[in-house]
């Protein structure tokens, strides 16, 4: 018989959920503070419009349309997505495959436009 091996959750001493989120959070608040205005302002007006949409989407697709110019730092994408979640303007909806070429197939999250946006912006 084959039995799967079990860990303590989490390793006691490997892991530090709090530290992790707090690096997370401080890395953000770099990339959002260094992000060009003008990029924000067309990054969050494409989100909104896709939001409107109500399909399924991820920054690949921003790129694609034309909506938006690929950032001077891929870490500029993640503030953008958060600001626009803790509006209410998307939700995350699940996982996929990036669209994007550079980073070879690589898993990135998708978003909706919530339904409370979506019926306000009508």
């Amino acid at each position: 018989m084959i039995q799967q091996l079990q860990f303590p959750e989490p390793a006691q001493g490997a892991v530090d959920p709090a530290a992790g989120e707090t690096a997370k959070a401080d890395g953000m608040a770099l990339a959002a503070a260094n992000t060009e205005p003008d990029w924000a302002d067309a990054c969050a007006a494409a989100i909104e419009l896709m939001a409107r949409r109500g399909t399924v989407f991820q920054a690949a697709d921003l790129i694609a349309e034309g909506l938006v110019d690929e950032p001077d730092s891929p870490n500029r994408w993640g503030p953008a997505f958060l600001r626009a979640a803790a509006a209410g303007v998307i939700e995350a909806v699940g996982y996929a495959k990036s669209k994007r070429a550079t980073v070879h197939s690589s898993i990135c999250r998708t978003w909706q436009g919530t339904a409370d946006y979506r019926r306000n912006a009508a």
